[in-house]
């Protein structure tokens, strides 16, 4: 998962839409039983998702399904009714995660492993992200910025979510698990997807989710390493090697560990 920039959602009452959402580009899709789907159709989009998931192996960008909160009872629901067709899946997202309870109930009822997708969107569980995200079964995790926000009282712009994106980068680099971040809302808005991206990257989120197919190619466009990067790291690694295991120096300065580190994931990224 630390390869993937993008996820995009789509809802699970639109089984329409499952096949242009896996020619969207997205690196993993994720099919929506929770905020996507009104009450009255959830059954029926269960029905939908366990015919995908059966029909979804082979080529194409992974995928996976957002179940509702496990504290629910549609969330019991989605367990009991799709337990079986969720082994299809290649990832599980549970939103509304307040602890690491929530993800080993999960576990437990799944019984096979299977990476598990925590949604952090309320003030708890930032508080206790750290527990969270090193649970053993968790592969990554999403911010959830729309709750986060109404659950805290603070603006959706990027000054209101800054402190909350920084906490969750700070805990997922603990736990080593990235991040997709919340999606922008405004579809139409690419240039704006991008420099909000771009501001998310600086801070450690490598990765985004999606609500639509067009704002794949700009997520991707942000989370690019540019040229200067990608030089930069290539001649730390060849100065690295040259060194021959003594103190490593490019333009006259030494190479520090952090400084290798962050050269030789950089490039790990890029090669995926």
């Amino acid at each position: 998962m630390s390869a993937w920039r993008s996820l995009l959602f789509v809802p699970g009452n639109r089984p329409d839409r499952f096949d242009k959402a896996r020619a969207a580009g997205a690196d993993s899709i994720c099919i929506d039983l929770e905020d996507a789907v009104a009450p009255d159709q959830k059954a029926a989009a269960r029905e939908a998702v366990a015919e995908c998931l059966a029909h979804s192996r082979g080529a194409g960008p992974a995928v996976g399904v957002r179940i509702n909160a496990v504290t629910s009872l549609d969330g019991c629901k989605d367990i009991s009714t799709l337990a079986l067709d969720l082994d299809r899946a290649d990832f599980l997202m549970l939103p509304k995660v307040v602890s690491s309870h929530d993800i080993e109930l999960v576990a437990g009822w799944l019984g096979a492993p299977k990476p598990l997708i925590p949604v952090i969107e309320s003030g708890a569980g930032l508080l206790a992200a750290a527990d969270i995200l090193n649970h053993l079964r968790c592969g990554a995790v999403l911010f959830g910025g729309v709750d986060y926000s109404a659950d805290v009282g603070c603006s959706l712009e990027w000054d209101g979510l800054f402190f909350a994106r920084s906490q969750l980068a700070v805990a997922a680099a603990s736990a080593g698990v990235p991040v997709f971040d919340v999606p922008y809302l405004d579809v139409e808005d690419s240039a704006g997807l991008i420099e909000e991206t771009r501001r998310a990257k600086a801070l450690g989120l490598a990765a985004r989710a999606a609500i639509h197919p067009k704002q794949i190619a700009g997520i991707h466009d942000a989370l690019a390493h540019t040229h200067a990067e990608l030089d930069h790291a290539r001649r730390v690694i060849a100065a690295l090697e040259d060194a021959k295991g003594s103190a490593a120096l490019l333009n006259g300065k030494l190479i520090e560990k952090p400084v290798i580190l962050a050269a030789e994931r950089l490039l790990a990224h890029e090669r995926t």
